[in-house]
């Protein structure tokens, strides 16, 4: 099919990161030389840097890379896979932990097979090993699937929605989804920024404005701005 976007504003959201580095790393070289300067950002440069891997998988191989889905280009199996009441990403990184992953799903034997012995190997077997590895997991509740992964050390992560991602204990936990009240007692739900500061936390005191909630206000002011500046 035709190429698909990213659910978010990728570039956006990554040129707004790397400008507060360069802001920072600007601010440094200004409190020793007192010199400031110019900062460039732009969302082309952005948006290609962050391919990554993939971009330097290209400059190594001269081969553009292809679409793999949910897949990674060089480690297998590292990708989305079923379960009977759901999805979950396995990231599997070596040798150890595929071992693990095969005796979790009763097909340790598959370990010892050369197609799959070793991440190389792995990966220039990929379908075979998403079809094997599938199979087994379409066979485990998610939760449960999960639960033995992280005893037994194999990364895993379910695949939530973002109903599934609120609930999330963790999330509950981080304070992420915050609840604040407007003016007139409403309490309106929004999400915290990522950052946690020690010694300067963040305050959350008011919500994001409701639709025409501050129009009043603003007309006020600028009737006292065209007071002061009429002659």
């Amino acid at each position: 099919g035709q190429p698909m976007k990213a659910g978010v504003a990728v570039a956006d959201i990554f040129t707004g990161i790397y400008s507060v580095s360069a802001i920072q790393a600007a601010l440094i070289h200004a409190i020793r030389t007192g010199e400031g300067q110019h900062i460039d950002m732009a969302l082309l440069d952005v948006q290609s840097a962050v391919l990554a891997n993939q971009n330097m998988n290209y400059l190594i191989s001269g081969k553009a890379p292809v679409r793999l889905g949910n897949a990674h280009p060089n480690i297998s199996p590292y990708e989305v896979v079923p379960t009977a009441d759901g999805f979950l990403i396995l990231a599997v990184g070596n040798d150890g932990q595929f071992r693990r992953l095969c005796n979790i799903l009763g097909i340790g034997a598959i370990a010892d097979d050369e197609r799959f012995t070793t991440n190389k190997a792995r990966v220039a077997h990929k379908q075979d090993v998403r079809q094997i590895v599938s199979t087994e997991t379409l066979k485990w509740q998610k939760r449960d699937l999960l639960t033995a992964c992280e005893k037994n050390a194999v990364p895993a992560g379910p695949i939530n929605s973002i109903e599934e991602m609120f609930a999330d204990p963790q999330v509950k936990a981080r304070g992420l989804r915050v609840d604040l009240e407007a003016q007139d007692g409403t309490v309106i739900p929004g999400v915290r920024t990522p950052i946690i500061m020690s010694q300067t936390p963040l305050h959350y005191e008011r919500p994001s404005p409701k639709l025409g909630e501050h129009q009043a206000q603003v007309l006020t002011e600028l009737e006292n701005i065209e007071r002061t500046t009429t002659p």
